[in-house]
């Protein structure tokens, strides 16, 4: 097979545990094509979307890897291409997703499907599911997130458009700075914001539970706050412990795994705290290699499987 990857660049790369590289080096390692683009590299030309890509060759050494010349080729000359660019979803990254869904229209297969990508923004696709998400609110209106706050006393405010843990801020039973915090958020009413019930089990980890092809992955990555953190994302220090799904965090997944693979999302991360769920991440979901190092669940050599039985 040939594999077209969009991402960042290369030299950015958490070579340690880059999700992203797992995935490249498995299927390198199994026989298969690996092609290398980004997003500004894609276009639309000569009645197809076309990309703008490089032959690449993942190696062991201090220099992990080696690009070929530059070739463009249609997006359908692939048996799969793979969006694995990072967020935030910006004006561009959504243009991306609208050339990706065109590819997909003239034979193209595209992994996460760009149509469901859209359709589901990582913190808002969780009101679809109310009976798993903890109190929440979604508004632009600091009375209304004041009246959230009265009624909740401990709370969680973060932008609809962050990513790693970016801009998440705690306001406790005194209110303390929840007017300001919601005016820089919010630019004073004109983004929308999200606030949640803070959940003290955040303490046992923000836990990451993969869902590949429909199917639920055994172990999930607990994030742990770290000190006076209430963040358990690794990119902002938090500790991550692989464990076996809990029964709650089993039955939510197996619920959305067969729904959101339907709809063309085949790689999901969901993150959950404390057997609620407080997102769906759709766009370049990672934590296999630290599954993997820490069990003896191979979560790469797994999702490669499941791709090749897609594209049969």
């Amino acid at each position: 097979m040939k594999l077209l990857f969009i991402t960042d660049p290369l030299e950015s790369f958490k070579v340690e545990k880059d999700t992203t590289l797992a995935m490249m080096r498995v299927a390198q390692s199994a026989g298969h094509e690996i092609w290398y683009t980004q997003s500004h590299d894609l276009l639309w030309g000569q009645g197809k979307a076309r990309a703008r890509c490089q032959p690449l060759e993942i190696k062991d050494h201090t220099t992990w890897y080696q690009l070929g010349k530059v070739e463009e080729h249609s997006l359908d000359f692939f048996s799969a291409v793979l969006m694995r660019q990072d967020p935030p979803f910006t004006v561009e990254y959504l243009t991306s997703t609208w050339i990706l869904s065109a590819a997909v229209l003239q034979g193209a297969r595209v992994f996460n499907h760009p149509d469901a990508v859209r359709n589901h923004s990582e913190k808002l696709s969780i009101t679809e599911f109310p009976q798993f998400i903890p109190p929440t609110l979604v508004t632009r209106d600091i009375h209304a997130i004041r009246d959230f706050h009265g009624l909740h006393q401990d709370i969680v405010i973060k932008p609809l458009d962050g990513m790693g843990g970016m801009g998440v801020f705690r306001v406790g039973p005194d209110g303390l700075n929840l007017g300001s915090i919601v005016e820089t958020l919010g630019e004073n009413g004109a983004r929308t914001l999200m606030a949640q019930r803070f959940l003290p089990e955040i303490a046992a980890g923000d836990k990451r539970v993969l869902l590949i092809g429909g199917e639920v992955m055994p172990y999930a990555l607990a994030r742990i706050p770290q000190g006076s953190e209430i963040r358990g994302n690794l990119a902002v220090g938090g500790k991550g412990l692989a464990m076996a799904l809990t029964a709650r965090e089993e039955e939510i997944a197996n619920y959305l795994a067969p729904l959101l693979a339907k709809r063309g999302l085949f790689l999901v991360g969901l993150d959950m705290i404390g057997g609620y769920l407080t997102e769906i991440n759709v766009t370049s979901p990672t934590c296999f290699v630290e599954i993997t190092q820490q069990t003896n669940f191979d979560v790469a050599k797994k999702w490669l499987a499941l791709l090749e039985k897609e594209l049969v």
